[in-house]
């Protein structure tokens, strides 16, 4: 009974093999084989593409040759006057003279005479004393204070001729230090006809620091026209006084009248 069992069990499990391999032939048969088709029309051109990253620098390339010299430019402007150099040594004295010859032998002293003479001789002093006065404000054109001597020059120069010209006269050019000496200055201008004249103020050594000519500072008083200085062109270190009694900066350059300053205690 068992041995009729196992070939049971046996003819059963061929069954199945058989049945399953009769499927995978049948699986087998039923793949399709792809073959390429033809090749189709070619597309339409697409939209252009973003700008790429830009690309490594190239190496340096060889130095050319040197070019032709450029043709010489043309003038440049003047450069700033240089700072008026300061006043030379007196020079050595010259060697003593011979001595004179003897005098006339005096006479006697008649003393009411010799007063007479020296009381007559006081008003003649006095009476040349106002006319020369008249002689300088009327004839020469001077003006003066208790200290001071002014000189209207009639001579147009530039402004480093116009200071050696008056150190040439023993002075310099016209400090106005205060209102009173400015307003006589400008008065002595204006009755002479003239609308401006060099004085002696500049800023030669350093541009804005202004000074008198002599080279002191300028401390408290100023009289500078509206908007002045302003060193137009820059070049502008001088200065001018117009009749209306105003400073303003102009260029050394520029030639016009002048007024000179004499101190009274060296003349």
């Amino acid at each position: 009974m068992k041995w009729a069992l196992a070939l049971l069990g046996l003819a059963f499990l061929c069954v199945l093999r058989a049945g399953a391999a009769q499927q995978m032939v049948d699986d087998a048969c039923s793949v399709q084989i792809l073959v390429p088709g033809l090749k189709g029309d070619a597309g339409e051109k697409g939209d252009k593409g973003a700008p790429g990253r830009p690309g490594r620098v190239g190496p340096t390339g060889e130095k050319g040759d040197v070019g032709d010299k450029g043709q010489k430019g043309g003038v440049g402007r003047h450069g700033k006057i240089g700072p008026i150099g300061s006043k030379g040594e007196k020079g050595d004295s010259g060697d003593i003279g011979p001595p004179g010859p003897n005098g006339e032998p005096g006479i006697p002293c008649e003393c009411s005479q010799l007063r007479k003479a020296i009381g007559e001789m006081d008003n003649q002093v006095t009476q040349l004393t106002a006319e020369l006065k008249f002689i300088k404000n009327a004839v020469a054109g001077v003006r003066e204070t208790e200290q001071k001597m002014y000189l209207l020059v009639k001579e147009e120069k530039r402004y480093l001729d116009a200071q050696l010209a008056c150190q040439g006269r023993g002075g310099t050019l016209s400090m106005p230090k205060d209102e009173a000496a400015n307003a006589l200055l400008a008065a002595y201008i204006t009755q002479a006809g003239l609308a401006r004249v060099f004085i002696g103020i500049n800023d030669l050594e350093r541009e804005g620091a202004f000074v008198y000519a002599d080279r002191s500072p300028m401390q408290t008083f100023s009289k500078w026209r509206s908007g002045e200085p302003n060193n137009a062109y820059d070049e502008e270190d001088c200065v001018e006084l117009v009749a209306s009694g105003g400073w303003n900066d102009v260029a050394c350059h520029l030639t016009m009248h002048f007024l000179c300053e004499f101190d009274k205690e060296h003349m």
